[in-house]
């Protein structure tokens, strides 16, 4: 199972929110500091998210995003403001390996087909951000239905990856919350990354159990409630 640090971008600082509420950023300074100190630490992929970008501010931070890209040599998956297939195409085309389609898949859910079209499935990763079971967009401020419906619909259109971030309990350190996760990998045939919650390694452990292809790791990382190294051995990621 892959392992994803989390660097989320705010007012060009790396950043945790609780809840995703801008309110109660907590900062830990330059983002490619906190890139390079989770590489070392053993990373070989990041989660980048450009939270300027999804409060509505799409072209904030794009030099420290870029230099993320130019100067740490793993794997990066982007989400946050990509408001269009333009916006996607851009960071395709400037070094990303995989974009974070969110509310765009909602409200036009062809451009996953148009991307995976043109860039291959295997770079597209459609958001399912769920509050009690339904899908939310803008961030997080509106529901869509129900996510499972929402998830199959992602995946018949193009979809390679869905990211799943449970809201209910994102940001807030105390566990996840499994049935949920276990219901959405047996609805859908592509592989599921995981978000919201995952506060041990015990968490990495059944999550890996149920076949999780991946998990993001964010307030309990950098708050050292659970460390990388323990991560890492209990996902005991492949090549």
């Amino acid at each position: 199972m892959k392992i994803f640090p989390a660097v989320d971008i705010l007012s060009g600082r790396c950043v945790q929110l609780v809840q995703g509420r801008r309110d109660t950023a907590t900062s830990f300074g330059r983002p490619i500091e906190c890139a390079l100190r989770w590489i070392n630490a053993g990373a070989r992929q990041l989660h980048v998210v450009n939270l300027d970008g999804a409060f509505g501010n799409s072209a904030a931070n794009l030099p420290l995003i870029r230099e993320i890209i130019r100067n740490t040599g793993v794997t990066i998956q982007l989400g946050g403001g990509i408001r269009s297939f333009e916006d996607a195409a851009g960071w395709l085309d400037a070094g990303v390996d995989r974009v974070i389609i969110g509310t765009l898949a909602v409200k036009d859910p062809s451009v996953l087909t148009d991307l995976s079209d043109h860039y291959g499935r295997s770079r597209i990763i459609a958001g399912v951000d769920a509050r009690g079971g339904l899908i939310t967009i803008d961030g997080w401020d509106r529901t869509e239905g129900d996510y499972i419906r929402w998830a199959r619909i992602f995946e018949e259109k193009g979809a390679g990856t869905l990211l799943y971030t449970n809201v209910d309990v994102e940001g807030l350190q105390r566990g996840i919350r499994l049935p949920p996760v276990r219901r959405l990998i047996e609805s859908v045939g592509i592989p599921v990354i995981v978000a919201g919650g995952i506060s041990s390694s015990n968490d990495v452990r059944v999550l890996k159990e149920i076949g999780a292809y991946g998990v993001v790791l964010g307030s309990s990382l950098y708050s050292g409630m659970l460390s990388l190294r323990e991560a890492l051995e209990v996902a005991d990621e492949e090549d």
